[in-house]
């Protein structure tokens, strides 16, 4: 039975009621409304990026100064899809003091001057950043054992080039073979170049060139690039392999990219060893800006030149016709397209 009839006309019955006469009820925890305003963090210290393992960063605060220490650091929530990387200038918060069992938050990144980045491979387009705000690709490669891989160096020049990082060479083991014919591919470039023989390394000529700068180590597993970054900066002990004597190719040894003080002067970040280098994610017009003096010439092609031997009406062509460029650098750079793909460069 219903509790008002139809026959009710109690003034004060239902039909009187209105949405003000209904108790809201109150938020049972009193949380205010979520905003999307966030914190300033004006008190936030800035840090260097050292390490990354599993959501855990090793930073660096105050460099250089007598209060320098190492802090353990997560990441803020709103950072949560943003890669910080090896190399980044961030912002901390919390307890930055780097004492055992405290745990600082990076609530900023900080404008990044360069990035070093790859792809999966060729067909992915998605850059996977390796390392942020180097200024020198420091390439290392073995004159054998394993061979030297002109086309994967092509490779990390290319990447280089377009991350506006200027490139060095080190060739390994050169007590075991003759790294000339190597190197000639590379003569056109003007790529600084060090030679070593297993257990000596020139570091005294090294050094200079490291001194000031934050260098990237690249190389192919096995060519000994840990075990210069050992020599290089004493008792880090970065793990080193051997070259498996059937195929020919390193293990991997080092698993993670770090970044270390060298004691002469500058920062080295070791990587690990890689056997592919994907460009998916590279723009061409990139790798002719490593080339100033050819894309000056190359102001004067048509629109849409690969600059590629087929390609026609070439300004580049023209002028090594004439005599007026090397023809060496030229097919250097065309080199360096090529390995982008047959579209890539279009």
């Amino acid at each position: 039975m219903s509790w008002l009839s139809d026959d009710d006309d109690d003034p004060e019955g239902f039909d009187a009621w209105d949405e003000s006469d209904v108790r809201v009820r109150p938020n049972p925890k009193g949380n205010r409304p979520r905003s999307k305003i966030r914190p300033s963090h004006v008190d936030a210290v800035e840090a260097r990026v050292l390490s990354v393992d599993r959501g855990r960063y090793t930073v660096l605060v105050e460099a250089d100064s007598p209060d320098e220490r190492t802090v353990l650091a997560t990441r803020a929530r709103e950072l949560r899809d943003q890669a910080i990387v090896t190399g980044d200038r961030v912002d901390l918060v919390g307890d930055a003091s780097g004492e055992v069992g405290t745990l600082a938050r990076i609530v900023r990144i900080r404008p990044r001057t360069t990035l070093l980045r790859r792809s999966a491979d060729d067909t992915d387009a998605v850059e996977r950043v390796i390392v942020a705000n180097a200024d020198q690709l420091m390439i290392v490669v073995a004159a054998a054992n394993p061979e030297p891989r002109p086309r994967l160096v092509d490779r990390y020049l290319v990447a280089a080039y377009d991350a506006g990082i200027q490139p060095l060479m080190v060739i390994t083991k050169t007590d075991l073979a003759d790294p000339g014919p190597f190197l000639a591919n590379f003569t056109a470039l003007d790529i600084p170049v060090i030679r070593s023989a297993q257990g000596r390394w020139p570091l005294d000529e090294l050094a200079p060139l490291l001194d000031g700068r934050t260098t990237v180590a690249v190389g192919h597993s096995g060519v000994g690039k840990s075990t210069l970054v050992n020599a290089l900066v004493p008792g880090t002990d970065r793990a080193t392999g051997v070259v498996n004597a059937v195929t020919g190719r390193g293990r991997h040894t080092s698993s993670s990219t770090v970044s270390l003080r060298v004691p002469t002067g500058g920062w080295i970040i070791d990587t690990p060893g890689v056997r592919s280098f994907g460009l998916g994610h590279v723009d061409p017009a990139n790798i002719l800006r490593g080339f100033p003096d050819l894309a000056a010439v190359a102001e004067d092609c048509p629109r849409g030149c690969t600059h590629l031997p087929d390609a026609p009406d070439c300004a580049l062509a023209e002028a090594v016709e004439r005599g007026e460029l090397d023809a060496a650098r030229v097919d250097s750079l065309q080199r360096l397209l090529a390995s982008l793909g047959p579209d890539a460069s279009r």
